[in-house]
């Protein structure tokens, strides 16, 4: 990860973007992850097929490369260790949404473990997570 947050840093730097305000790349991230959401509007296509389609590929890949680097630039402007803040929020989602739950299920067919997700989201906003 520190590869790609000194490119980010000296690519802001360069640029004399390396005071850009917190809100405005919130903004931002928030701002392309609508237009890579935008690629999946009125579809409801499976896994399989997004991968098939080499054109909304390319798309997604575009979008989503706009979406990680404001990402990027809001953790290294704010002195964040991108990586550890990944693995960090990673070890608390595997036991906020333990495996066991959710391994076993076929998504194309069982909504049983969704109703789980969301019994577990629930309970986590009434408890203020």
């Amino acid at each position: 990860m520190k590869k790609y947050e000194d490119e980010i840093r000296a690519y802001l730097v360069e640029r004399k973007w390396d005071q850009l305000r917190p809100g405005d790349l919130a903004k931002s991230i928030s701002i392309e992850a609508a237009e890579l959401l935008e690629l999946f509007q009125w579809t409801n296509q499976t896994l399989e097929e997004v991968k098939a389609d080499p054109e909304k590929l390319e798309k997604i890949k575009g979008e989503l490369a706009d979406v990680l680097i404001y990402c990027f630039d809001m953790s290294v402007l704010l002195g964040l260790d991108t990586g550890e803040l990944m693995l960090q929020k990673l070890e608390k989602a595997k036991k906020k949404y333990p495996a066991e739950l959710f391994k076993d299920r076929d998504p194309s067919k069982d909504a049983g473990s969704e109703d789980a997700y969301w019994k577990i989201k629930k309970e986590s906003r009434m408890k203020g997570e």
